[in-house]
């Protein structure tokens, strides 16, 4: 079985470079491997990492390794983008470069017309999902914007603490002095000294 390796040169145009990724050490990728192999793949790399994680070394390797005129392949699309942005993200450098990608499973190949054209259906799909996505954070700024509220971190100072605050840092002992420090009254608020400095000066 090939290993995954990054030290030899691409064995030239038309080329099929293979891809697996299981999520941790302990799963086996060899159900991926073998399907691999049977399409074809001349070399095969492997990453054991969740599907969040950026750090990817043999994906990078996979990327680098190719050439224009060969194809990178995968069992499935899963297997190789984070989320469906970062799949588009990955097809669209892969494409720049002449590289075609292939999903086994799906049985998807951007060497295709049918293929190209799915992935401009996934594209046109994720710009419509962040579309939905800024439309619902405007909607949901703008309804609290009406009922009072601005959007951003809820503040941690109610009037209530902040009339606490003020009161200790008011008060003073018999010689005149202050008896509390702005770090005694945060540590007794139960705030940090910058926001007492904050609301309270």
């Amino acid at each position: 079985m090939p290993t995954p390796s990054t030290t030899p040169a691409s064995p030239g145009p038309g080329a099929l470079i293979g891809y697996a990724r299981v999520s941790t050490v302990d799963q086996n990728p060899q159900l991926q491997l073998d399907a691999l192999e049977r399409a074809g793949c001349a070399r095969l790399f492997v990453d054991h990492a969740s599907g969040a994680k950026t750090d990817r070394p043999e994906l990078a390797a996979a990327l680098e390794y190719a050439r224009a005129g060969d194809t990178l392949c995968i069992w499935k699309l899963d297997r190789l983008g984070r989320s469906l942005p970062h799949l588009i993200e990955i097809a669209g450098q892969l494409a720049d470069r002449d590289v075609a990608l292939r999903s086994l499973t799906e049985q998807i190949d951007t060497a295709s017309a049918g293929g190209r054209l799915i992935f401009h259906m996934f594209g046109a799909l994720a710009e419509f999902e962040r579309d939905l996505i800024r439309e619902r954070t405007h909607a949901g700024l703008a309804a609290a914007r009406a009922r009072g509220r601005k959007g951003g971190r809820k503040t941690v100072m109610t009037p209530q603490k902040i009339r606490a605050a003020k009161a200790l840092l008011a008060a003073k002992d018999e010689d005149g002095r202050h008896s509390h420090t702005f770090d005694e009254v945060a540590q007794t608020i139960g705030v940090s000294r910058s926001t007492i400095i904050r609301h309270c000066t």
